[in-house]
């Protein structure tokens, strides 16, 4: 009994002392660290260095961790309610709001994220895979408008749209550029509803 109970016990303060490690890491992201170093990480969470090394063979594994963990908590970021419903403008408005939400939630580890993808197929992987779900999106949420143009043009304007909305472009706009939240917003929606043909006031 008293083996179990200790077995428990240890397993539990593993349990613990990982999600403060991945915690951790997400926090220095935050704070800037793209790629922070263990010793980073150690003392972020004071957790032993011994320690995560037990639990992650190298910085790398930490890292991809971290990352494959984040974006799978932040799931419910990513949803869209009511996607090709409503007026033209309605649609492109509650779209852009979404993806500048987005942003604001996610910007750090899609930082950290892109820049671990050349070098961690998992990270790459997991890059693909929200990549492909934002385009799909896209495609849902303006469905109409693709649609009632013939083939290739069609898909050019899908994949202006969709480009213009991904996070590259956001964090241009932000970071590059240094727009507000608020003038972003602005200059999403006015350059959607020109691709799209938006009249004003609809």
């Amino acid at each position: 009994m008293s083996s179990s109970v200790e077995l428990d016990g240890r397993t539990a303060r593993r349990h613990r002392n990982t999600d403060a490690v991945l915690d951790a890491v997400h926090q220095l992201f935050v704070e800037g660290h793209r790629l922070p170093t263990v010793e980073d990480v150690a003392l972020k969470s004071g957790v032993s260095l011994r320690s995560i090394y037990r639990y992650f063979p190298d910085r790398d594994e930490l890292l991809q961790a971290a990352l494959v963990r984040r974006m799978q908590v932040a799931e419910p970021f990513f949803r869209i309610d009511h996607l090709g419903s409503g007026p033209l403008g309605e649609r492109i408005e509650r779209f852009v709001d979404h993806r500048i939400e987005l942003y604001d939630k996610l910007a750090p580890t899609a930082r950290a994220a892109l820049q671990a993808a050349a070098a961690a197929p998992v990270i790459a992987e997991v890059v693909r895979q929200r990549r492909s779900q934002l385009t799909d999106q896209t495609r849902q949420q303006f469905a109409r408008e693709v649609d009632a143009l013939p083939g290739a043009e069609g898909t050019d304007l899908l994949a202006a749209v969709d480009v213009l909305c991904q996070f590259e472009a956001l964090e241009a706009l932000r970071v590059e550029r240094g727009l507000s939240p608020a003038r972003t917003r602005q200059v999403l929606v006015q350059a959607l509803r020109a691709l799209l043909g938006a009249p004003r006031g609809v």
